[in-house]
């Protein structure tokens, strides 16, 4: 008998360990397996593949939703957090999801919500580059 559901587990074990709102879409992104699918062995294997696929397709329209609704001041907080988990310059970090686009969206994204992010992901690059520079003129 299981004790969670497909989405519960996904959040609870998987995207627990994972730094950042920015990490954990990227990393959902990554799971999207054509045009309307998604593939998740374990969660396949012990859940189904349906309550698999609606999980991730779920989660990827949550953390989307989360990250256009966030003020821009706290996703600064996310990128530095995300670009710390795997080790990069938060600038760079956010020009590597810059430059992934339309795959960061969810399958049927909300109307807008490509230009939405795009805006989003600009104007923290703009941030951080600033706020790069502003470091490197304190440092001199």
């Amino acid at each position: 008998m299981r004790l969670h559901s497909a989405f519960e587990d996904l959040h609870r074990t998987t995207l627990r360990v994972i730094s950042g709102c920015f990490g954990r879409l990227e990393y959902v992104a990554t799971l999207k397996n054509g045009p309307r699918n998604y593939a998740h062995w374990g969660l396949c294997r012990v859940y189904g593949d349906v309550s698999a696929v609606n999980a991730l397709a779920e989660t990827h329209r949550s953390l989307v939703s989360q990250v256009l609704s966030t003020p821009i001041r706290e996703l600064v907080k996310e990128v530095d957090e995300s670009s710390g988990g795997v080790g990069v310059a938060p600038a760079t970090y956010v020009e590597k999801l810059r430059s992934e686009g339309t795959n960061l969206l969810p399958t049927e994204p909300a109307a807008g919500s490509a230009r939405h992010l795009d805006s989003v992901l600009h104007a923290l690059s703009c941030l951080l580059k600033t706020r790069e520079q502003g470091a490197t003129r304190r440092a001199s």
